[in-house]
């Protein structure tokens, strides 16, 4: 029987919410096992363990980065202390790691050498606007970021209506905060007015919105602000 470390998979908050409304106590008691962790953002990953109020000093703490700077090669270098038998926590940027973020590279590893993977209960941005949409929950489909460029991106968004009308599956993706408004408008202009829209903004926060609405209500709306907001859209 082998020695190895555990990975867990480590939730974080979505925003600046309080950590109990979001984090299981039980989460806050496994993050003082564990002495290394691979990280999206080192700054970000300490300020959220000072904020879940770690007993252990976050500078005794060994951080890798598997951002988008990181390079997979280093992969078998980060797992190293699992098969030590230390303990590492993945913790992304914000929500579940390893979903829509990274960390799915360094669990394939951990898989292939048999290490125990262990993944932790948390706030999912893709989960919790899914089940306000009022959309369909067993067949869905998460797009991540849409292209850059706008006719390519109207192209790819009638391509995701098409998708939700044949397949009646929902189709989800997100945008940069500050192209919010953009990729919003490029909605309403190009969806059919039937087509049923639903924007989740700010989830598990203070200012939390979720709205599902037909393209023809949505053109009618004038309030809401989504620029610079975490926002995940649904298309159903």
């Amino acid at each position: 029987m082998n020695k190895f470390g555990t990975l867990y998979l480590i939730p974080i908050t979505l925003g600046e919410s309080p950590i109990n409304n979001v984090i299981p106590e039980y989460n806050n008691v496994l993050l003082n096992e564990i002495d290394v962790y691979a990280v999206e953002n080192i700054k970000t990953a300490r300020r959220f363990l000072k904020k879940a109020g770690i007993q252990k000093p976050i500078e005794d703490l060994t951080f890798f980065e598997i951002g988008k700077r990181s390079e997979s090669s280093n992969y078998p270098t980060f797992i190293k202390p699992l098969l030590e038998g230390k303990n590492m926590g993945i913790l992304s940027e914000a929500g579940c790691p390893g979903v829509a973020d990274p960390g799915a590279e360094l669990v394939a590893l951990a898989q292939e050498k048999k290490i125990k993977v262990v993944p932790l209960v948390g706030p999912s941005s893709i989960l919790l606007s899914l089940m306000a949409s009022g959309f369909n929950g067993q067949s869905f489909c998460f797009h991540g970021y849409l292209p850059i460029e706008q006719k390519q991106r109207v192209n790819k968004l009638k391509e995701l209506e098409r998708n939700a009308f044949r397949e009646k599956q929902t189709q989800l993706f997100i945008e940069t905060p500050f192209r919010n408004q953009a990729i919003f408008k490029d909605i309403l202009t190009s969806l059919n007015n039937n087509t049923k829209l639903c924007v989740a903004v700010d989830l598990t926060l203070f200012t939390e919105e979720i709205y599902t609405k037909s393209i023809e209500d949505w053109k009618k709306e004038t309030k809401l602000d989504l620029n610079k907001r975490p926002c995940i859209f649904l298309i159903g």
